[in-house]
């Protein structure tokens, strides 16, 4: 019977032992290019995917913010309606917007005169007919200016840019493309 228990025991396998070139071949480093892999592709899709999102979000949405047509989208919608026309620009004057210059208690005051233009067809009638409200958003924006502010360099452009974006969100659809300052005296 004892015989039997012994027989009965479940046997332990060896594993082999390792022969020599095993033994001699060095364990596999640690690193390597495996190891690099994230980095490389990091700093190579990094900037792939930054140029990405500037075009294709960040300057889309900063040219709907500042009301900005594209510029392929106005002479695309003039091509389909006439072949062989160029664009008529419209210019529509804004004369003597008066304001006092803030910060100056009303002793100084700022004359402006402008010219908006555009190339819409309906684009006279429709700055005619929204004049109070842009003569009003032209005072209001010039009248927030100090002598400090009007005497940068770029006050202009900055002016004329803020007034371009108020303009195009009084008119809608981007009409205004240009503004130009005819008058700009300050007293």
């Amino acid at each position: 019977m004892a015989v039997n228990r012994i027989e009965s025991a479940p046997k332990q396998e060896e594993a082999p032992a390792p022969t020599a070139a095993e033994q001699a071949a060095p364990a596999p480093a640690s690193g390597g290019f495996k190891a690099w892999l994230p980095l490389i592709v990091t700093i190579v899709a990094m900037p792939v995917i930054a140029f990405a999102v500037t075009q294709f979000v960040l300057l889309p949405q900063l040219k709907k913010g500042l009301g900005l047509a594209s510029v392929s989208a106005i002479p695309v919608k003039a091509k389909e309606s006439k072949p062989g026309a160029e664009l008529k620009r419209e210019s529509v004057p804004m004369n003597k917007l008066l304001v006092n210059v803030a910060g100056t208690m009303g002793a100084r005051y700022l004359l402006v005169s402008l010219a908006v233009s555009g190339s819409d067809q309906d684009f006279k009638s429709k700055v005619a007919a929204h004049d109070p409200q842009l003569r009003d958003f032209a005072c209001g924006v010039l009248a927030t200016k100090t002598i400090a502010d009007l005497e940068k360099p770029g006050a202009r452009n900055m002016i004329r840019s803020e007034l371009m974006s108020g303009f195009n969100n009084i008119l809608g659809n981007s009409l205004v493309q240009e503004i130009y300052m005819t008058e700009f005296a300050i007293q």
